[in-house]
């Protein structure tokens, strides 16, 4: 990152990141500014050219915090390749997923602080990864050798980091990001969005994946900015802290999910929005591959339009790890675009208006204009460019597209290379469904998440969205929607509950009023309901409903439910003979 040598440079007593986070009894915080930052990495990096090659994998463990920046850079600086994970802390997904990423990446270091070290090296020990190198890089080392000194240049194409998909926690696919490809990104973010040095950042996404790792971290270092960081932890034990810190830090820009401006809308006292000033917000960012919802957005602009929030600083986008990050976003001072269009010719692949009297209309929020990329709509099957209104696969090409999947040769030439119709050729097949309109870009999922029924194309979230909606017992939990095989494809339904106690009766009642309203709005059978405890559906980092790997997890008989209604056909196919009902008794599952 030879930006942070300039910054530091120029300015080194300028504030780089600032941690939050909060004690036993008092909220606090810690600063690096970029002199003291780019010592740390300059002499992490020196520490490193001793054990690793450039271009050598170093496999990356952290809590939140200002160890994980030093190692990053130190990284970076050294030519070393960096590969964020999460921390194997004993949470059964997180455990699973850095397996899975070791393996893949096959690391020459690990690198940790001292107060997960052990931790890290039990995981190591057990998943047979104890082989490996395991340094704590808080922890001083005698006879240290001389901080780099920048005299090996590492080009623009070099590897920067491997940036991992949350898709399946089994299948783990490394994403190949190069410095050009960061650089670029990072300039067609800050051109979006009329960034300045001055504009700080702040972000309680995990640092090891996405928005929070490429948006809200490199980037602001990137620019010169201050980048003010807190643990996730202390967001969902009090979302009020994130809203304080934007105001009290002075923060311009900062990201996260449409689930958590819904929360901060319904769980905020008036007293403590009275409190808030966000009128220096500009940038209230969501994004993500999955259609957004305007209802949490437009909840949190009416709940906090008191504390000065104007609907205009929300900002939707379009971001995917296979183009670094950022795709598309809202235009600076234009607000929240949300439109409704024809239900029934979205099912046909069209996107018209609907009508002014329409009884029923498909809400789309737009995730702006694209940026410095060249983006098409194209038709998966023919390869032909589609005009505007007609819905296809959308293709990227342009500098900030990455340079493939790790070690995945065949898959990375047939989605990192695809070539339209008439022939234009470097093209990302993102497998993502959108269409162009008015020069907007509206996304509508994953195309292998589509539920082709009886010929017509159904959107899981759609469905998702209407059963949340259906009954109190679903409100503020998740569910997701999918199809599998059985013999025909037959739609499952699955859902987060509250139940208090476990009432068989109660649960099979809730499942019958699930199939009888999805069938009566969508015009389907859906014969497969089950309920799950809360905080079962698993989601990515960024909050995103991981459907694929609920869809393995179901269909492997792995996801312990507390209620089950499957027909004859799917309860023989995915199910050991047993009872129609799993329900657990006696407990509760507030």
């Amino acid at each position: 990152m030879e930006r942070v040598t300039r910054h530091a440079g120029q300015d080194p007593d300028r504030e780089a990141v600032v941690l939050l986070c909060r004690s036993e009894r008092e909220d606090r915080s810690e600063t690096i500014r970029y002199g003291e930052l780019d010592r740390a990495a300059r002499a992490l990096a020196g520490r490193l050219r001793e054990r690793c090659r450039p271009g050598d994998r170093a496999l990356l463990l952290y809590p939140t915090g200002l160890e994980f920046v030093k190692s990053i850079l130190g990284c970076m600086y050294a030519g070393v390749v960096p590969v964020p994970a999460p921390l194997p802390d004993g949470d059964k997904h997180h455990l699973m997923r850095a397996t899975g990423i070791a393996l893949d990446c096959d690391p020459r270091i690990v690198l940790t602080d001292s107060a997960s070290l052990v931790t890290v090296s039990d995981w190591m020990s057990q998943d047979g990864l104890d082989r490996l190198l395991c340094t704590a890089t808080d922890i001083s080392v005698p006879g240290v050798p001389e901080a780099w000194d920048g005299s090996t240049h590492i080009g623009a194409g070099a590897l920067a980091l491997l940036r991992y998909t949350t898709g399946s926690t089994s299948d783990p696919k490394g994403v190949m990001i190069s410095h050009e490809n960061l650089a670029h990104n990072f300039e067609a973010f800050r051109n979006a969005f009329s960034l300045a040095p001055k504009d700080r950042s702040l972000s309680w996404l995990p640092l090891h994946d996405g928005a929070g790792l490429i948006e809200m971290l490199l980037e602001p270092l990137y620019r010169g900015a201050t980048a003010v960081i807190m643990p996730a932890d202390d967001f969902f034990a009090d979302p009020s802290r994130w809203l304080r810190a934007i105001d009290e830090y002075d923060v311009r820009l900062s990201s996260a999910p449409g689930f958590a401006y819904r929360l901060c809308a319904r769980e905020l006292t008036d007293e403590q929005v009275s409190g808030l000033d966000l009128t220096r917000w500009e940038h209230a960012c969501v994004s993500g591959a999955d259609p957004i919802e305007p209802e949490p957005l437009i909840e949190f602009v009416d709940r906090f339009a008191p504390a000065g929030f104007r609907s205009e600083a929300v900002r939707v986008g379009y971001h995917i790890a296979e183009s670094t990050f950022f795709v598309s976003g809202t235009r600076p001072g234009r607000p929240l675009a949300v439109e409704q269009f024809d239900p029934s010719r979205l099912e046909q692949n069209i996107l018209l208006p609907a009508a002014a009297d329409a009884a029923t209309a498909r809400s789309l929020v737009s995730s702006g204009t694209v940026n410095s990329l060249d983006v098409k709509i194209v038709d998966p099957d023919t390869a032909d460019v589609l005009p505007d209104g007609r819905l296809g696969e959308i293709w990227i090409r342009g500098r900030s597209v990455a340079r493939g999947y790790w070690r995945r040769e065949v898959e990375s030439d047939r989605v990192f290379d695809a070539t339209t119709a008439d022939g234009e050729c470097g093209y990302l097949r993102t497998g993502d469904l959108g269409v162009r309109a008015d020069s907007e870009l509206y996304v509508l999922g994953r195309m292998r998440e589509m539920l082709v029924i009886g010929g017509r194309s159904l959107y899981p979230h759609d469905m998702e969205k209407a059963v949340r909606t259906s009954h109190i017992r679903f409100a503020d939990l998740t569910g997701t929607v999918f199809s599998v095989p059985s013999p025909r494809q037959e739609i499952v339904v699955l859902h987060e509950v509250r139940v208090e106690p476990a009432d068989p009766a109660t649960l099979s009642c809730l499942a019958r009023s699930v199939k009888d309203w999805l069938s009566r709005c969508f015009g389907v059978r859906v014969a497969n309901v089950a309920f799950l405890r809360p905080g079962k559906v698993r989601k990515s980092p960024g909050g995103k409903v991981q459907r694929a790997l609920m869809r393995e997890l179901f269909m492997a008989d792995a996801l312990d439910p507390v209620y089950e209604d499957l027909d004859i056909e799917t309860r023989r196919r995915y199910r050991a003979v047993g009872p129609t009902l799993a329900v657990s008794h006696g407990k509760d599952f507030r």
